[in-house]
């Protein structure tokens, strides 16, 4: 059996989906006992949430500098994860929209 990373050990997003494709590997070939098993089982659906969550925020990062100012520059602005009150959501996406109205103008 391949060596296996601490539960609370943050990998980066390439190195989590190979070891959950170790995982997936292990579970489908069999012979482990039940509590390896159980074990793999946890660590991969850490594994899938640690992933979905830097696909979401590389999705929102993309999003934010899809923008572009009058000049053709990207319109960068920092990501925050903390959540966003509605009127800021709607405030962000009227400003995006806007810029890439203005940008179809030329």
């Amino acid at each position: 059996m391949s060596k296996k990373k601490a539960p609370d050990e943050i990998p980066p997003l390439e190195e989590a989906m190979s070891e959950l494709e170790q995982i997936v590997r292990r579970l489908e070939q069999g012979g482990s006992t039940l509590d390896d098993d159980l074990t793999d089982y946890a660590r991969a659906t850490q594994l899938i949430k640690l992933c979905h969550g830097r696909l979401t925020e590389a999705e929102k990062t993309i999003q934010l500098l899809s923008g572009v100012d009058a000049e053709g520059n990207p319109i960068a602005e920092p990501f925050s994860s903390a959540p966003a009150s509605l009127e800021q959501k709607q405030a962000d996406r009227s400003r995006r929209r806007s810029a890439a109205q203005d940008d179809s103008l030329f």
